[in-house]
């Protein structure tokens, strides 16, 4: 039975296995389960499952978002969608995080900016049931269902801002991603089709009837990628920018409607 304190033991124990942030990685978990669940976490982890999952959370934001299991699991990059996104929101407006997966940037906005009418969707029936776990202290709605196709009528011509983290991930190059996102997360979170920019295209080509005059919409994308992510918004009809972090290494082209 492994001891939750031998922190020592425990980071040594994933470190064998290649886990390169072991010491922070053992705290995590001994704070998640002690004694035989704890071992069965060491040993999920040490067969290559993300640590998320494990935990039940991830670190987002300043906030811990719910994970489940066969979730996209957020990342780091994302969070400088979620801050542009709250950049252009106000108290009222109505914000979509499309392709929520966890929920993560529709919870961070909602929390920069308390009083958006939240809406959420995504095709995954699991990340349907974690988002709105995510967002329920938020007064988000989740919608399942296929991009816009997930949403009612009702919100057409409505959105103020549309953040979106669509998959953008060249189909050839997902056998080259860490084997924790290649065989724990769903390729549909994943496959970005041959140029990794598929869904960026069928966003692009639905957005503008969703959005209200002088709304946006705020696609996470890769460094290479995005000038022809802002392409597809120009082509849109939308003014189209390209933010960038290097820090966190995120990237997010922006089309605005006219007003």
């Amino acid at each position: 039975m492994t001891d939750p304190d031998d922190l020592d033991g425990l980071a040594a124990r994933l470190r064998s296995a290649g886990i390169v942030f072991a010491e922070e990685e053992a705290a995590l978990l001994a704070e998640a389960a002690w004694g035989d669940a704890l071992d069965r976490l060491v040993e999920r982890r040490r067969a290559g499952e993300p640590l998320e999952p494990l935990l039940g959370w991830a670190a987002f934001d300043g906030l811990r978002v719910p994970v489940d299991p066969g979730v996209f699991v957020p990342r780091r990059r994302t969070e400088l969608l979620a801050h542009e996104a709250a950049r252009l929101a106000r108290p009222g407006a109505v914000v979509l995080d499309l392709c929520c997966g966890t929920g993560a940037v529709g919870l961070a906005v909602a929390t920069r900016v308390p009083g958006i009418e939240l809406h959420a969707a995504d095709v995954e029936p699991a990340a349907v049931a974690n988002a709105a776990r995510t967002v329920a202290g938020v007064g988000g709605t989740v919608h399942a269902g296929d991009l816009f196709a997930a949403l009612p009528d009702a919100l057409r011509g409505r959105f103020d801002v549309v953040a979106v983290n669509a998959p953008y991930v060249p189909t050839g190059r997902i056998a080259d991603m860490p084997r924790e996102a290649r065989e724990f997360e769903p390729h549909v979170a994943l496959d970005g089709g041959d140029d990794g920019l598929d869904v960026h295209r069928r966003v692009a080509a639905g957005v503008r009837e969703w959005l209200a005059p002088g709304g946006a919409v705020l696609i996470e994308t890769g460094r290479t990628q995005a000038a022809w992510t802002a392409l597809l918004l120009e082509g849109a009809g939308l003014a189209a920018s390209v933010v960038a972090d290097d820090e966190i290494d995120g990237t997010v082209a922006i089309g605005a409607a006219p007003r």
